[in-house]
């Protein structure tokens, strides 16, 4: 199955604490079906310090589920539905539902 929501894709959280906020995805966990989104599902982490770090209380994100976001329309910026479009050179590229706009470049 093809992924619908990539490494680099804007998104915007539909559901959840961080209902609304928008942010790039940073990590894509096809296996747990969750990804990481910048600056969204922030939790604190309690780090022992190390040769690289000092330790103490480290701000991440954490990994959300990929129902809780919908990818943004490249046209008009809202949550779109993802469909796919093979083109006449046979590459297969996602779509934004609404507006028939090509996601993938």
């Amino acid at each position: 199955m093809a992924a619908k929501v990539k490494k680099g894709d804007q998104v915007m959280v539909i559901a959840g604490k961080d209902k609304g906020k928008k942010g790039q995805v940073k990590l894509v966990m096809p296996t747990e079906k969750r990804v990481v989104v910048e600056g969204v599902g922030m939790v604190t982490k309690h780090t022992r310090p190390s040769m690289s770090s000092q330790g103490g209380l480290e701000k991440r994100e954490a990994p959300i589920h990929l129902s809780n976001v919908a990818l943004l329309d490249p046209k008009s910026g809202k949550p779109t539905r993802v469909g796919f479009k093979t083109l006449d050179d046979g590459r297969k590229v996602r779509i934004a539902r609404p507006s028939g706009e090509q996601i993938d470049s």
